[in-house]
C-alpha cells in the first residue's frame, strides 16, 4: 500500500489554488520535505506548464518514488534525497536555465529543530532562481511570539513532547532568515486548519 497523508488529501485543493497564481509564470518546483508525493500528483495534474521536482530524507524516497510510479506524469521525475543538514545540495546553479524558479515545503518548518531551519533557509537561498523565485513555506505560525489559535498553542506542547527541538515557528524569525538569503516577504495566506502559506521572493 503507498504512503498516505490524510491532511494532504484534505489540503491539497486549497493548497493547489493558493499556489495557482504564484505558479502562473514559473515552471520549475522543488518541493523539500515531499512525505509521499501527494502534492506533486495534484499540482502537476492540474498545472500541466508545471514540473514538480519531490525531495525527502533517503528513507522517504521510496514510497515517495512508488506514488510517482503509479499515479505520477512525464512532469514529476523520479525523487531526489535531500537533507536539509548536509550541504550543498546537488541541484543546477540558481543562475542557470535549469534553475527551480519555486521551492515549496508543507508542514515541516515545526518538525525540524531550528537550526535545520536556518539550514533550510540557506540552502533554499543557494538554489532558489536568481531571477523571479518564489519560495512557498505551507503550515502553522506564530506572530509576535503569539500562537494564532488555543489548538495551535495545544499543538506545540505535543509536539515538544515528541521531540523538545520540535515546536511552531515564529513568522517574524522566518522573515529575517528569508532576508538573509536576499528574499522578500511578499504575502501570507490564511490557510485551513489554522494554518499558512507564506511566500517570499526575489
Amino acid at each position: 500500500m503507498l504512503p498516505f497523508s490524510a491532511a494532504a488529501d484534505r489540503n491539497k485543493d486549497v493548497v493547489l489554488e493558493t499556489l495557482r497564481p504564484i505558479l502562473a509564470n514559473r515552471t520549475k518546483v522543488l518541493e523539500i520535505g515531499s512525505g509521499n508525493g501527494q502534492h506533486a500528483v495534484h499540482v502537476t495534474n492540474a498545472l500541466p506548464h508545471i514540473t514538480w521536482q519531490c525531495s525527502d530524507l533517503p528513507d522517504n524516497v521510496p514510497g515517495i518514488a512508488e506514488r510517482l510510479k503509479q499515479d505520477g506524469n512525464d512532469r514529476t521525475p523520479a525523487p531526489i534525497a535531500l537533507d536539509v543538514a548536509s550541504p550543498p545540495w546537488p541541484l543546477p546553479a540558481p543562475d542557470g536555465p535549469e534553475a527551480f524558479d519555486a521551492i515549496f515545503t508543507a508542514n515541516t518548518l515545526h518538525i525540524m529543530s531550528f537550526e535545520h531551519v536556518e539550514e533550510f533557509f540557506a540552502r533554499a537561498g543557494e538554489v532558489l532562481c536568481t531571477q523571479d523565485g518564489a519560495l512557498c513555506v505551507y503550515g502553522p505560525l506564530k506572530y509576535g511570539g503569539a500562537f494564532t489559535t488555543e489548538s495551535n498553542a495545544a499543538f506545540d506542547v505535543q509536539l515538544k513532547s515528541w521531540n523538545p527541538v520540535s515546536g511552531i515557528r515564529d513568522f517574524e524569525e522566518l522573515d529575517a532568515l528569508a532576508q538573509n538569503t536576499g528574499l522578500t516577504f511578499a504575502v501570507d495566506h490564511a490557510m485551513p486548519a489554522n494554518n499558512q502559506l507564506v511566500v517570499w521572493e526575489r
